[in-house]
């Protein structure tokens, strides 16, 4: 299974040249570029660079924390935390194709030394026992069934108190999800948990929840003001595209009718350990 989770993200390899290429075929200076100009890439979850912020000022970060960032794909909210709170963040991804690009995109942002990118299992952290002050995933657990092995784990290597921050897209009560989506081509490799089960996977999982945030109706409205923008000026010079191939148009249609419809969810939990 995690073949098969690795082999959708993988994009066919070379993906920081890919951006690069798109970058400066858009009149981009690699040498000028600020982490906020590849949000439109490497911040890979409904709502982007905005709901990051947003989770990371729940998190009660310094700038002497040391964050995991579970399941951290091409790197993005790892340097907006790492940037904006002048902290280090240390990504976890399980595709090595991602790891590999996180450091690349980083180093052109001037933001290696603040971050550092590994390939892993979420399932089975490899870190010591009370490592990090907080950790975070962002639409990661969709496509791990064994959510209960990802917070337990996420437990144990937070230090006692540490802040964890979960923002995942969930099961909504409007139906089946619709395929391809952004996360699985079918439903092979989707692992959607309901709001409920998700309060007791935190719990049990020895969480105290301190808040729960949806905020369907916001990613809604932010795919509607997208669409309208892309409509007027076109798509930006790079996206998700780049790594989820030609059917990431069918992909980004389903999304929106899937939140439209509640079919899925997109909520937040910011927990205690």
């Amino acid at each position: 299974m995690t073949d098969q989770v690795a082999a959708h993200y993988y994009g066919g390899g070379g993906l920081a040249d890919a951006i690069a290429d798109s970058l400066r075929s858009a009149g981009k200076d690699l040498d000028e570029l600020k982490a906020a100009d590849l949000a439109t890439v490497d911040e890979f979850h409904i709502r982007g660079r905005k709901a990051t912020l947003e989770l990371a000022g729940r998190m009660m970060l310094s700038r002497d924390s040391r964050v995991l960032d579970i399941g951290s794909g091409l790197g993005g909210p790892a340097r907006t935390v790492a940037e904006e709170y002048g902290c280090h963040v240390t990504g976890l991804d399980l595709t090595q194709a991602f790891c590999d690009a996180a450091a690349t995109l980083s180093d052109w942002v001037e933001l290696g030394e603040r971050v550092a990118f590994q390939q892993g299992d979420a399932t089975d952290l490899p870190f010591a026992d009370n490592h990090f002050d907080a950790a975070m995933t962002i639409h990661a657990a969709m496509n791990i069934a064994a959510k209960d092995k990802v917070y337990e784990q996420a437990r144990r290597v937070l230090k006692p108190a540490g802040v964890f921050a979960a923002y995942d897209v969930l099961q909504g009560e409007g139906g089946d999800v619709l395929y391809p989506a952004p996360w699985a081509r079918d439903p092979a490799i989707s692992h959607l948990a309901t709001p409920e089960e998700m309060q007791s996977l935190l719990a049990d999982a020895g969480f105290k929840i301190l808040e729960i945030r949806d905020s369907t109706e916001e990613s809604q409205s932010w795919f509607e003001a997208m669409t309208a923008r892309m409509a007027k000026s076109g798509p930006p010079p790079v996206t998700f595209q780049v790594f989820l191939g030609g059917e990431f148009p069918e992909m980004a249609r389903n999304l929106v009718r899937n939140l439209t419809e509640r079919r899925i969810r997109t909520v937040s939990y910011i927990c205690q350990a």
